[in-house]
């Protein structure tokens, strides 16, 4: 490791960063262990994303009515098709933990690879605790809490799913799987509820203009399919992107999957086209169902518990809320997972402070970084909820973190479809068990998307404040690492194969 390491030295003249020789000790104190296949991948992509499609995502009626929310829909899978078959072609070929930040340090050096992990960490650090907000909103109304006791519950919900990821890898796939198949069981049982009760043009079509410009409810339907006409559409964008938000966390199970090379692209595609099919039966149904309807879905918390409300009525709310709450809760559960093996491999690699990445001694998971991760996550909602009280705080809470969560997302899908451009063209003797069937036109098209959905979050004012707190979050991180991090890297298996130019063997750990 030692004469590797000086010669890493050397090769990353130029380049503004120096690395340290590290002991065998160092990389085996960070060992991680191999579980998941297809099945588990797939349960993880999609547990990620899930939540999406019980709630966040019908905000998009407001702006764009029905056929507004559609055709977002699709615009933005469209993005999602071209991430996700790039990052299965890119994880596939550096199958190593980093995902993004590998991607990125690849194409573009130590400076791109860091900034394109960094805006993959505000994701999956904030994303978590826009979750458990809306889970603690789900189980306020469901057991009658005050919202003075929130704080509580985002605590409680954060220790039983960090236990549940950090005692075991098998533990937190099979967890994770559960959770997800009983959250396309209950939206499949809504699917079917809600066929016999469906009236399209009477309540998915009840929403027109009036004389201000903003949506007014038709009382008898049948009303435009594009009340808003294209400037709707895509001011819809932003509202859409939850129906597929995380997917691409898969790849930070690459050295935890069992071969990342033949399963990881299987488990991204399966995982993309379940959630398209699960995107459209919920955007056509879900407004469908009569006394719903577009226009009340336009400003609901829990639009799948209005819909279930309608169908079966008040008399088990209970039972119901508890059933709607499990897509939020598989959400939770798998973006803690991504929290921790993100920070991990900056960490790992120097980036961060390294003692985050060490992992459990028994359980061999990276326990440091998730609960690290989740003190930040926590911290930042109790500083806005001591600051602004519980009734502002907590409303604004959702809204910032949520614009905070989307923005770094978007600027995470854009660093990764230029990596993918530039590793096609400049790196082409890189091994590719799995090539994009889109090539550089799904990056380019995911760039363009991801470019036109940020310039229409803008708009929203609380765009402002997330993004601002974004800047703030980059500013710190890019401090540190210009300072210190940058003169502390370690030769990790994705700074070697960065180094070598995509020549060196494939390394884990």
């Amino acid at each position: 490791m030692a004469k590797n390491a000086k010669a890493a030295t050397a090769a990353a003249g130029g380049t503004g960063v120096t690395y340290e020789t590290v002991g065998d000790s160092y990389f085996a104190q960070r060992g991680l262990v191999r579980y998941a296949g297809v099945a588990s991948l797939w349960a993880l992509g999609v547990g990620a994303v899930i939540s999406g499609h019980f709630s966040g995502w019908n905000f998009g009626f407001g702006t764009g009515g029905w056929g507004g929310v559609l055709v977002a829909g699709i615009i933005i899978a469209i993005m999602y098709l071209g991430l996700t078959f790039s990052i299965a072609e890119m994880s596939a070929a550096l199958p190593h933990t980093g995902a993004a930040y590998s991607f990125a340090r690849t194409a573009m050096g130590p400076w791109g690879g860091f900034l394109t992990g960094l805006c993959e960490n505000v994701e999956y650090v904030i994303t978590p605790a826009v979750v458990v907000t809306f889970i603690t909103a789900y189980v306020n109304s469901i057991f009658g809490l005050d919202p003075v006791y929130s704080p509580v519950v985002w605590v409680v919900f954060y220790l039983i799913f960090l236990g549940l990821n950090v005692f075991g890898l098998e533990l937190s796939f099979k967890v994770t799987m559960i959770v997800t198949l009983i959250s396309l069981a209950v939206l499949v049982f809504f699917w079917v509820s809600a066929i016999p009760y469906m009236d399209f043009s009477r309540w998915a079509l009840n929403i027109g203009v009036g004389p201000d410009g903003a949506a007014v409810e038709l009382p008898e339907g049948g009303g435009p399919l594009f009340p808003f006409g294209i400037e709707g559409v895509l001011k819809t964008l932003p509202f859409a992107v939850w129906l597929f938000l995380a997917i691409e966390q898969l790849p930070l199970a690459a050295e935890e999957s069992v071969d990342p090379k033949r399963d990881m692209p299987k488990g991204i595609v399966l995982g993309m086209f379940t959630l398209i099919v699960s995107a459209f039966m919920i955007v056509l149904l879900n407004p469908s169902v009569a006394n719903v309807g577009a226009f009340k879905l336009g400003t609901s918390l829990e639009p799948l518990l209005d819909g279930f409300r309608a169908i079966y009525g008040d008399s088990g709310v209970v039972v119901l809320g508890i059933v709607a709450l499990t897509g939020l809760i598989a959400s939770f559960h798998t973006i803690l997972y991504a929290q921790g093996r993100q920070i991990y491999s900056l960490s790992r690699a120097g980036y961060f402070p390294r003692g985050l990445s060490v992992t459990h001694k028994q359980f061999k998971t990276p326990h440091i970084a998730m609960i690290v991760g989740s003190i930040v996550g926590l911290a930042v909602m109790f500083a806005i909820w001591f600051a602004l009280g519980a009734t502002e705080g907590g409303a604004l809470i959702g809204s910032v973190l949520l614009n905070m969560a989307v923005c770094g997302a978007m600027l995470s899908y854009i660093a990764q479809g230029i990596s993918y451009i530039l590793l096609r063209k400049n790196a082409p003797h890189i091994e590719r068990p799995y090539k994009s069937p889109l090539g550089i036109l799904g990056a380019v098209l995911t760039i363009l998307i991801a470019i036109v959905t940020l310039y229409y979050q803008v708009q929203d004012p609380n765009f402002t404040k997330g993004v601002m707190w974004v800047l703030v979050w980059f500013a710190v991180a890019i401090v540190y690492f210009a300072a210190v991090g940058r003169n502390k890297l370690v030769l990790s298996p994705e700074e070697e194969f960065a180094l070598s130019r995509g020549t060196a063997d494939y390394k884990s750990h």
